[in-house]
């Protein structure tokens, strides 16, 4: 077995983005049930689900409403218990138009009669399938359906779990919060996933901006009667963005380079965020599947910024009610955080599994920039985590060049938003590569 690093391997790029991290002294709210969620078949990447229920039915908590037959794909459950107001469409920020289970709450939170723990878990299989049982997808943001990754392929061999508390995006807490308040549950969990899958080495990778998260987390895994073979660890990170990007932490952590189009289980690396791996010993423990999530809720505009633990499927404009509401108009309200978050149009849309931070700005922080002409300093190819060059990528993506975006390689671009960040002439880079990665996609679909 490989030791255990003493310090973080070095990677390439990144850039020293502001923290503005104001909530993370804020001890989580539990927000009582809204009066209405609205629950989207697609909450993650892979096929969205079906409805399994209809309008009028009574629900109860924790039971499938939504579900599907893909492998790439994970369950939906209601977040309240009540009545099928109605199954309509509702448009996310991809902007497709997705159906959703609309349900009123009857106040009673009553759950469902069949929930119980799952039965003891011993091998691998067992565990994939409670995790795809439990609905649970990625909560770090990508909302990636957890009993795939769980599910190793054969032929390869994972012989180290990273658990990720980076979260080195500015403003959001919500992780910090989580390891500060669960932390026990956290290296339950840890311990739970890393028997089955029998892993012998464990990095829980903190940024070094988190000196708390990092002794309260060390505390618990240096316990000789929690981890009697010393197996799991803590690794402070130095903070720079995008340090809890999958990639560029495997590397971070391990020296390993995960190869183009490839996952960390080819390097021998299973890579679960902090809240993924804490539901899970909580699903082991009650057998209620995910339901509610803790979300980061700040900005200028906002009220009273704090992390709130709300039911999945709950209005946003209901949990800003809950913070105070708005102290001036918000101008621009991000989902996720302001380097890699999605905008969205207003707060008419629901929580979803994979946020963890709903952002609003007012007017002089929403402000952009206008851009200028590209002088050439080649700080975005410094910053690029991927050694990609960014202003090419821009020209190709300008020009539908189809076959220089594929040379230039900008499918592996994971638009982190380094290169903006970085470039002093405002060029919406991020942007460009985006229409890039959608006219490669659309020229592969003509074949």
């Amino acid at each position: 077995m490989e030791q255990f690093p003493k310090r973080p391997f070095r990677t390439h790029g990144g850039a020293p983005v502001p923290h503005h991290k104001n909530t993370w002294q804020a001890e989580s709210q539990v927000m009582p049930p809204p009066q209405r969620v609205i629950l989207p078949m697609q909450q993650h990447i892979g096929a969205p689900c079906k409805p399994t229920v209809k309008k009028g039915d009574h629900v109860y908590l924790g039971q499938v409403v939504g579900d599907s037959e893909a492998y790439v794909s994970a369950p939906v459950h209601a977040t309240v218990s009540g009545t099928v107001a109605e199954i309509r469409n509702v448009m996310l920020t991809g902007g497709a138009p997705v159906e959703a289970v609309v349900i009123d709450s009857d106040g009673l939170m009553e759950p469902d009669p069949a929930i119980a723990p799952p039965a003891e878990i011993k091998d691998k299989k067992a565990l994939a399938d409670a995790a795809r049982a439990a609905g649970l997808v990625g909560l770090g943001g990508a909302g990636f359906p957890a009993h795939v990754k769980l599910n190793v392929p054969e032929g390869k061999s994972i012989d180290t779990l990273i658990i990720n508390v980076a979260e080195c995006e500015p403003y959001v807490t919500a992780d910090h919060r989580e390891a500060l308040e669960n932390g026990k549950n956290v290296l339950d969990g840890i311990y739970k996933v890393k028997e089955i899958l029998d892993v012998h080495r464990v990095l829980i990778a903190v940024e070094d901006n988190k000196p708390d998260v990092i002794q309260k987390l060390t505390e618990i895994a240096d316990n000789p009667q929690m981890d009697p073979r010393d197996e799991v660890r803590v690794l402070a990170l130095r903070s720079r963005y995008p340090q809890g990007a999958e990639k560029v932490l495997v590397q971070a952590c391990t020296g390993r380079k995960v190869p183009a189009g490839g996952l960390p289980a080819d390097v021998g690396c299973l890579v679960m965020n902090i809240a993924s791996v804490s539901f899970l010993a909580s699903y082991m423990r009650t057998g209620m599947p995910l339901t509610k999530k803790r979300v980061t809720i700040d900005g200028s505009a906002v009220k009273n910024p704090q992390n709130v633990i709300v039911p999945i499927g709950t209005p946003i404009k209901d949990v800003m009610e809950f913070c105070g509401g708005y102290k001036s108009e918000p101008k621009k309200m991000l989902m996720g955080g302001p380097m890699m978050g999605i905008a969205i149009v207003g707060d008419e849309l629901p929580i979803l599994k994979q946020n963890n931070a709903i952002l609003a700005f007012d007017e002089k922080e929403a402000k952009l920039y206008e851009t200028t002409d590209c002088i050439r300093c080649g700080r975005c190819v410094a910053a690029c985590p991927m050694n990609l060059m960014p202003t090419k990528l821009e020209k190709a993506a300008q020009k539908k060049d189809v076959e220089a975006l594929l040379e230039l390689d900008v499918m592996t671009c994971m638009e982190c938003g380094c290169c903006a960040f970085s470039c002093p002439a405002g060029r919406r880079l991020v942007q460009s590569i985006r229409m890039g990665k959608a006219y490669v996609k659309k020229a592969s679909q003509k074949k």
